[in-house]
């Protein structure tokens, strides 16, 4: 296994485009969505095809001589009603120039422990969103189908951040495309910060800068409103993947590569620090929320946005969590830089989420759900469509309460991001200020940091399980946890990576 050089290409290649598109607009802007690890399916038989392409019995059809259905594993899920609407707006102007294609609703979160399963069984939706530790492994056990083909013939191919695009290919061939990128940061509801007193003369809420400062304005909220200062994730693997970005500021690196093999690297000294901490905050400061062991991605975000916690760690491409489905204010939000380690060292954990196709998806779907994309204004096109689509999205946001902030693309064609970017200065609708901090730390040389290699996922799984015992255990031993992680971990790198 080659070593893992490439990914430093790509953290400079996002914070050469978050320049130019901060550059280009005075206002932020950010796009939303994030890891989950559960999985829930609506129903194929759902229809939202325009009455215009049911009446037309005359629609083009595919080389079989059938209609193309288009199961769109990008729906929104059912509670997320204003995104519903904007995507049957897509779905209407998709019919315009697409009335032999009948799209069908197939909302699909990825989850490690269902996707086999739901692939072998050919269930799987035409296109679906993974995580950027994913797609190797999706390639290697041909789940996913080989688009090269298709991005080729619309020129789409040369155009991907080359790293990313090494991400998602093998032996020179393509098998997904970057729908955005993230990078952690530190959500802060203002509210509670004002409740505690924590602003400044202006109204803008005292933000931690070190892990330290963090655990005392923990308790200085909980000691004055009653509520958890700080919500930690300790279940499934999401807690794992939180707690990497904690323990990289205490000088930590979880995972390590020699002679071509991955190494356990989990009960060093730093990452048994950073742990210790995550213990204090429970069993020192009574900071965190009652039960951190049934805390989520999704309910961390129940936490922040109805002020039973008033920070969290999480990500740009997610503003719409705390906002739209939990009910904070939109001017009510802050993201803030990760706080910085006890020798300064600070990091963003960087990550993304590629579009994949079902491995029994067809050319005819697989182009379709391309244009979809183009629809959506999710493609590296700068089309009248296309742009339709950003302006669309954006105004939803706004009429939603849902922060207008940029994204990461991880396209390198201009013309999309000057479109991108005169979208967001159009539609901005928040004080930029209370995220300054976040984009200015992410701008910096050497501040995002990708996912640990080797296996990721299962890394956090083990991370979890040490969550979960010093959280629920006042005595817990953490060197001896740690050490038990690190076996476990580096045992499933022998058997499912370093073979």
């Amino acid at each position: 296994m080659k070593k893992m050089k490439k990914p430093v290409s790509l953290l400079m290649c996002l914070l050469l485009i978050v320049s130019m598109m901060v550059a280009c607009g005075k206002k932020e802007d950010t796009q939303t969505d994030t890891p989950a690890a559960d999985t829930e399916q609506q129903s194929s038989e759902e229809d939202t095809t325009t009455p215009e392409a049911e009446e037309d019995t005359d629609a083009e059809e595919d080389s079989t001589g059938e209609k193309i259905q288009l199961s769109l594993g990008i729906w929104p899920e059912d509670t997320l009603t204003a995104d519903i609407e904007l995507h049957n707006g897509y779905v209407a102007t998709f019919g315009e120039t697409h009335p032999n294609v009948e799209v069908v609703p197939a909302y699909y979160k990825y989850a490690t422990d269902t996707f086999i399963s739901m692939a072998e069984a050919g269930n799987l939706p035409v296109i679906f969103e993974t995580w950027y530790t994913e797609p190797q492994k999706l390639i290697n056990g041909g789940f996913v189908a080989d688009i090269t083909d298709e991005l080729q013939a619309r020129g789409w191919s040369d155009i991907i951040n080359p790293s990313i695009r090494e991400l998602l290919s093998k032996d020179g061939r393509i098998y997904g495309i970057p729908r955005d990128g993230y990078a952690l940061g530190l959500m802060l509801n203002v509210e509670l910060f004002e409740e505690a007193g924590l602003v400044d003369e202006n109204g803008y809420p005292k933000a931690p800068k070190t892990w330290e400062e963090l655990a005392q304005t923990a308790k200085a909220i909980k000691d004055a409103t009653g509520q958890a200062g700080f919500c930690l994730l300790a279940k499934e693997s999401a807690g794992g993947w939180h707690f990497s970005n904690i323990a990289w500021a205490f000088g930590a690196t979880l995972t390590l590569e020699e002679n071509g093999k991955f190494v356990s690297n989990v009960d060093t000294p730093e990452a048994i620090a950073a742990m210790e901490y995550v213990k204090s905050l429970k069993w020192e400061y009574d900071v965190l929320t009652p039960d951190p062991t049934s805390e989520d991605w999704g309910s961390g975000f129940v936490a922040l946005g109805t002020g039973a916690a008033a920070m969290y760690i999480a990500a740009n491409d997610a503003v719409n969590q705390p906002t739209q489905v939990n009910g904070l204010a939109v001017d009510k939000l802050a993201m803030t830089a990760i706080p910085a380690g006890p020798k300064g060292d600070q990091f963003s954990l960087s990550g993304g989420t590629p579009y994949m196709f079902s491995k029994n998806a067809t050319p005819e779907q697989i182009n379709a759900a391309l244009d979809y994309l183009e629809v959506m204004g999710k493609a590296p096109v700068a089309t009248d469509d296309a742009i339709a689509g950003m302006r669309a999205d954006a105004e939803s946001k706004v009429a939603n309460g849902v922060p207008v902030i940029p994204r990461f693309p991880c396209w390198v064609a201009q013309d999309v991001l000057d479109a991108e970017a005169a979208v967001t200065a159009e539609f901005g609708n928040v004080d930029t200020k209370l995220f300054d901090s976040y984009f200015n730390a992410i701008k910096k040389e050497g501040n995002l940091r990708l996912e640990e290699p080797g296996s990721a996922q299962e890394l956090y799984a083990e991370l979890t399980k040490v969550l979960q015992a010093v959280v629920t255990d006042k005595n817990a031993d953490v060197a001896a946890l740690m050490k038990t992680a690190d076996e476990n971990y580096q045992k499933l790198l022998d058997e499912g990576v370093n073979k």
